[in-house]
């Protein structure tokens, strides 16, 4: 464990040295691996894409027109995230508040290597994530006196930040003329900071839809009970406010597989499905503040697990089409499989007397369809514009959306371009806006107050690719 701890300090480090990370936006994922990608609406199925293809469709490798390219870049990504309280009108913005928060900046390396037929790849990706800071004075950190009902600050945090990080082994071969294949085995670690406060009625209504079990349970409920000492609500942080550790963490494996058609001299087709992730239980220390109703916090220090927490499956078909010598058009369309995964978060707590907590929070995302559209129009040998969109139906659902994992935006608009500083290297930058989205959630368990979520953000992302 030591040394998998290590492997994953040292990419990254070698990778961001400013130390902070990456987030997502298609739900958990990034809109597209690489600045070519990204600028095109995340298009990457059926054209070249650079090296960052092999984290979309690995047959892709096989388009590079040299035998070796050697890439860099990182994503800039600022997010723009506000819940309302719409009980009482107040508002709690998600802003920098903490080291390991935003603005987020998420690293890219690759290597290709042609021999014969074969392209072979290896690279390091942040592939996604999520990141929130509401801070410990927000109406999100608010209990209840369950005496007198008035409202009384804990003083805890709200926060949240999920690294999943990607490490493709990639191959692609020209099986004929027309047909490629290519397929690649992924080494996928994922670290999770979170820091959750839930009120009293939330603990009241996960007890009662069955959601909540073990040996401290009964605590929980006595502190509910007629006579009891009350409850304004209980806290779980799992967090390390440091640039790059995780509070809990996981280390495992997935891979893909892909195809490239070419139909005609001008249009190509392509296909991808990358399998769900088979990830080990992510884990590490927290602590369980239950807040009395007087406001004694009772802190219990001990273990705790994220079961079963995968990523989904995806398939990918695309098509692009040489309009002429200058300008590509593509198109992909994906359906990712988020129903499959994302039922409940499934958190088993063990405090270091032994006595244990299970709770079920309920997500019951939905699968995911995005349409992405890109085209690009090459100005002359060193310059090359792109632009595009990205349109996706909505994973998650209103009443079980929580303030701390806000992955709602939907809809995107990006442009770049690309700067051949040599012929044998170029810049590639590309900017992606996601547009505001807006969800609600009208009650417990996944809220106190109902509230409104309102979330947008931009990406910038910069690649530098050597080609030999």
């Amino acid at each position: 464990m030591l040394q998998k701890k290590l492997v994953v300090g040292l990419v990254v480090s070698a990778l961001s040295a400013s130390g902070q990370q990456a987030w997502a936006t298609d739900v958990f994922h990034l809109e597209g691996i690489g600045a070519v990608s990204r600028a095109m609406g995340g298009t990457a199925v059926a054209q070249d894409v650079g090296p960052g293809g092999m984290l979309t469709n690995p047959a892709t490798l096989s388009l590079a027109p040299n035998d070796r390219q050697a890439m860099i870049g990182l994503d800039l990504v600022t997010t723009d995230i506000t819940v309302r309280d719409q009980a009482t009108g107040e508002s709690a913005s998600s802003n920098s508040h903490g080291k390991n928060r935003g603005p987020y900046i998420a690293p890219e390396a690759a290597f290709t290597q042609r021999i014969g037929d074969v392209v072979f790849g290896i690279g390091a990706f942040a592939r996604g994530g999520l990141g929130t800071e509401y801070g410990k004075n927000s109406f999100l950190s608010r209990g209840i006196d369950p005496v007198s009902g008035t409202a009384r600050n804990t003083g805890l945090e709200n926060s949240s930040r999920l690294l999943v990080l990607d490490i493709p082994l990639a191959a692609s071969f020209r099986a004929s003329e027309a047909l490629t294949v290519g397929a690649s085995v992924d080494a996928i670690w994922q670290g999770l900071n979170l820091d959750l406060f839930l009120r009293t009625d939330q603990v009241g209504a996960l007890v009662g839809d069955g959601r909540v079990s073990g040996g401290l349970t009964n605590t929980l409920l006595n502190t509910l009970a007629p006579g009891g000492p009350g409850l304004q609500g209980a806290h779980f942080s799992l967090t390390k406010n440091q640039p790059l550790a995780s509070g809990i963490d996981a280390w495992g494996y997935t891979g893909r597989l892909g195809m490239l058609y070419q139909a005609s001299p001008a249009t190509r087709f392509g296909a991808s499905y990358q399998f769900k992730s088979q990830m080990d239980d992510m884990e590490g220390q927290a602590t369980l503040t239950a807040v009395l109703g007087d406001g004694t916090e009772l802190p219990i220090h001990g273990s705790i697990k994220i079961l079963d927490f995968q990523m989904p499956a995806k398939l990918d078909l695309g098509v692009s089409h040489k309009l002429s010598d200058h300008r590509i058009v593509a198109m992909d369309v994906s359906r990712v499989f988020w129903k499959e995964v994302m039922k409940d978060i499934k958190v088993a707590f063990v405090a270091d007397s032994g006595a244990d907590l299970n709770i079920q929070l309920p997500q019951n995302y939905k699968d995911q369809t995005i349409l992405a559209l890109g085209t690009s129009y090459a100005l002359s040998k060193e310059w090359t514009l792109r632009a595009g969109a990205r349109f996706a139906t909505q994973a998650l659902r209103g009443d079980t959306l929580f303030a701390v994992i806000p992955a709602t935006p939907r809809k995107h608009l990006s442009f770049g371009f690309s700067y051949a500083v040599t012929p044998s290297s170029k810049i590639d930058f590309a900017y992606s806006h996601a547009l505001r989205e807006r969800m609600s959630n009208s009650g417990v368990p996944n809220t106190g107050d109902p509230i409104e979520v309102k979330h947008s953000q931009d990406n910038a992302t910069v690649n530098y690719t050597l080609s030999f």
